[in-house]
C-alpha cells in the first residue's frame, strides 16, 4: 500500500491518520508544533487532542513539510481559517501534485471562498476532493462505524480515493458535488450554534427540530445558489452532518451556543461556526439568499445581540408557505 500524508495533527487529523493506517497505508502525520510531534513520537498518543487512543505503528509524526513527499494522497485537516496559509507553505516546500482531500469545514473570512476555491488558488494543478459528513473524531479514531461523503468532480478519482481510504468501519461514499458537500459542512456549524442557543434558553425539543429543518432549507438554498445540487444536501454531508452536530454536546459548535445562551464563559477554543457565521452571511448576501438563522447567530456571536431577542425575532417572522 502507498503512503498517505495528513496535514494537521489535531483531533480530526489524528483520527483520519488512524483510519488510513487501518486501511493498510503508511501515514505521515504533520503538525506545526515540534514539541507536540515529539510527544506523539514518544508516547504514541495525541495527549492534547485525543487522549487515551494509541497511535498505529504505521503513523509517522513529523513537523517537516518536506517529509510529506512522496504520497498517494494528501489530506488537509487544518482549521478552515488557516487552510490558505498551510497550503501556501506546502507550495513553498515544493511538494509534488497529488490528490488533495480537503477535510476542513468552513468558509474563508474576508474572501467568502469555499475551501476548494482556496485550494485552487494556492495549489493550481492539484486534483481536489472534499471529505465531509457526520463525524466525531474520537469515534473514528476508536474504529466505530462512520460513513462520509467523498466528493470530487472527477468521478473516477472519487471512486479511487474512496477505495484508498475506506475500511470496514470508515465508509466513504463517492459523490460528484463538491460545492454541496462544502456548503453543507460549513453552514451546519452555524446551525449547530443556533441549536445550542435553543437548549440554553430552554425552548424545548420541538424548537430544535424546527430549527434543524429550517436550517437545512437555508443550507440547501445557499448550495444551489452557489452551483451545488439540492439532492446532495439530503445525504451524509448535508442532513447527516447537520443531524449529528445539532443533537450532541460532543459538538463544539453546539456547546458554544449553549454557553452563550446560558450565560457561561465562552470556550477559549472557539468552534468553526464562530468564524464561519459572518462569512456564510456575507456569501449569502452576495448571492441574494435569505438566511435568517445564520443572520441571528451572527448577530449574537459578533454584534453583541441578545440570544433571547434573536430567538424571538425568528419566531416573529411572517407566516409563509413551506
Amino acid at each position: 500500500m502507498g503512503t498517505i500524508a495528513v496535514l494537521g495533527a489535531g483531533s480530526w487529523g489524528t483520527a483520519l491518520a488512524q483510519g488510513a493506517a487501518s486501511a493498510g497505508h503508511g501515514v505521515k502525520l504533520w503538525g506545526r508544533d515540534p514539541r507536540q510531534i515529539e510527544d506523539l513520537r514518544r508516547t504514541r498518543e495525541n495527549r492534547r487532542y485525543l487522549p487515551g487512543i494509541t497511535l498505529s505503528q504505521t503513523i509517522e509524526p513529523t513537523a517537516d513539510l518536506a517529509a510529506l513527499e512522496p504520497g498517494e494522497a494528501l489530506l488537509a485537516v487544518v482549521p478552515a481559517q488557516t487552510l490558505r496559509g498551510n497550503l501556501r507553505a506546502l507550495a513553498l516546500a515544493g511538494l509534488s501534485p497529488r490528490p488533495l482531500v480537503i477535510c476542513a469545514k468552513g468558509i474563508e473570512q474576508n474572501s467568502g471562498l469555499l475551501m476548494s476555491e482556496v485550494a485552487a488558488d494556492e495549489l493550481p494543478g492539484w486534483d481536489l476532493a472534499v471529505l465531509s459528513g457526520p463525524t466525531f473524531a474520537g469515534e473514528v479514531a476508536r474504529g466505530l462505524p462512520t460513513a462520509v461523503t467523498l466528493a470530487a468532480e472527477d468521478a473516477a478519482m472519487a471512486d479511487r480515493l474512496a477505495e484508498l481510504l475506506g475500511t470496514r468501519n470508515l465508509r466513504p461514499y463517492a459523490a460528484g458535488d463538491i460545492i454541496g458537500a462544502e456548503v453543507g459542512g460549513a453552514v451546519k456549524n452555524v446551525i449547530a450554534v443556533a441549536c445550542g442557543i435553543v437548549e440554553g434558553l430552554g425552548l424545548g425539543e420541538n424548537a430544535r427540530a424546527a430549527l434543524i429543518t429550517r436550517g437545512l432549507a437555508e443550507i440547501t438554498r445557499l448550495a444551489v445558489a452557489k452551483g451545488g445540487r439540492a439532492l446532495s444536501l439530503m445525504g451524509l454531508a448535508g442532513l447527516g452532518d447537520l443531524s449529528l452536530t445539532c443533537n450532541s454536546r460532543q459538538s463544539r459548535n453546539y456547546r458554544l451556543g449553549l454557553a452563550v445562551a446560558s450565560g457561561q464563559e465562552r470556550p477559549s477554543d472557539l468552534a468553526e461556526g464562530y468564524f464561519s457565521a459572518p462569512a456564510v452571511l456575507a456569501l449569502a448576501g452576495s448571492l441574494g439568499v435569505e438566511m435568517p438563522i445564520s443572520a441571528a447567530v451572527t448577530k449574537v456571536l459578533h454584534e453583541g445581540g441578545d440570544p433571547a431577542k434573536a430567538a424571538s425575532g425568528l419566531l416573529a417572522r411572517p407566516f409563509r408557505r413551506e
